[in-house]
């Protein structure tokens, strides 16, 4: 089973987005079942809160499937639970080796390789989240994919 784990700063916008939107990206393909995917904050800011209403609005329009969700942070124990965990931007990175320390197995990454996914809390850009969000997920699963046959 492959084991992600997408992180962003509050757990309500982007981290969650991405874990539906991946979630569902596995199951068109029948892999639901191959995959255990989640989602962390950096902070407590939001602990328990549910995913933004902006976001879940934008998920629905795109017809992503989600549920209830309470915003929690990663643990600093959590690494190796993991295979992959995916940053939404650089103080996502940044913040995420506080917690954890280090990377020695290299499993931490942006979600995307050449700019970071704006956090639409502030810009209001839900659409351009979800599209760099969706574009992440496609490219990562891509690569997953082709890594777990060889």
């Amino acid at each position: 089973m492959t084991k992600i784990l997408f992180v962003c700063h509050g757990n309500i916008c982007r981290s969650p987005m991405a874990m539906f939107i991946m979630k569902k990206m596995v199951k068109d393909k029948g892999l639901e079942n191959d995959f255990l995917i989640e989602s962390a904050a950096t902070s407590t800011e939001e602990i328990g809160n549910d995913m933004y209403p902006p976001a879940k609005r934008k998920l629905s329009e795109k017809n992503i499937p989600f549920i209830a969700h309470r915003a929690r942070q990663i643990g600093f124990d959590e690494y190796d639970e993991w295979d992959y965990i995916f940053c939404m931007d650089g103080n996502n990175m940044r913040n995420l080796r506080y917690i954890i320390c280090a990377n020695p197995k290299q499993k931490i990454y942006k979600l995307l390789d050449t700019k970071d996914v704006a956090d639409p809390w502030y810009t209001r850009d839900f659409e351009q989240a979800y599209q760099d969000i969706y574009k992440g997920c496609e490219m990562w699963l891509d690569r997953i994919l082709k890594v777990n046959k060889n």
